[in-house]
């Protein structure tokens, strides 16, 4: 969200880019960040604790994530996983939907700009933040925003490795290649390799 704040206070108010960024908006926008996960964290730790857990202790996953470990538990788990489904719905659908009205005031801007050259520039700009977002949204709401009953455990270990490890992996490709001197680079050594 403050990525996409930052790209839309970029290219539609730019003179105003230094008093709608200050340090003060930049802080809040931090503190906003940590204290909606803080107050999920808060959630899943307190729906966990109200939880009993048998004598099985192995988890089915690759680590210590909240739906494999309501599994271990030998007594409902229904208003847990109702408790998952509303803070990551709202983790998930509050910053898509604020980004997805950002992008619009984006390319509303855009699409006023007269040169070919400055609308291109404007969309790569925002292409790399776009990609990043939907991989790591996406992967998230597969995982997460589904009942538990649909789908297999192995589903859930593909997602979340996704979204813990490659994703974040991508992330440097992916801004990186807005850089001219990069995309040369990769041209070269992919036009080099034989398939």
């Amino acid at each position: 969200m403050s990525m996409a704040y930052d790209r839309y206070v970029a290219i539609c108010s730019p003179l105003l880019y230094n008093l709608a960024m200050s340090p003060k908006v930049c802080s809040n926008l931090m503190l906003g960040s940590y204290l909606m996960a803080f107050s999920g964290a808060m959630a899943h730790t307190g729906c966990m604790l109200r939880l009993t857990f048998c004598d099985v202790n192995i988890i089915n996953h690759y680590f210590c994530d909240i739906l494999p470990v309501m599994q271990l538990s030998c007594t409902s788990t229904y208003i847990s996983e109702l408790e998952v489904f509303i803070v990551v719905g709202i983790n998930i659908i509050v910053p898509s939907l604020t980004i997805i009205i950002s992008y619009g005031f984006i390319i509303s801007s855009i699409l006023r700009i007269s040169s070919t050259e400055g609308r291109s520039k404007a969309f790569s700009t925002c292409s790399s933040h776009i990609i990043a977002v939907s991989l790591f949204f996406g992967s998230g709401a597969f995982m997460y925003l589904k009942p538990s009953s649909a789908g297999s455990m192995d589903e859930g270990k593909i997602s979340s490795v996704f979204y813990t490890n490659v994703v974040p992996m991508m992330n440097p490709l992916i801004y990186s290649l807005r850089n001219k001197d990069v995309k040369i680079a990769l041209w070269k050594t992919l036009s080099r390799r034989e398939f």
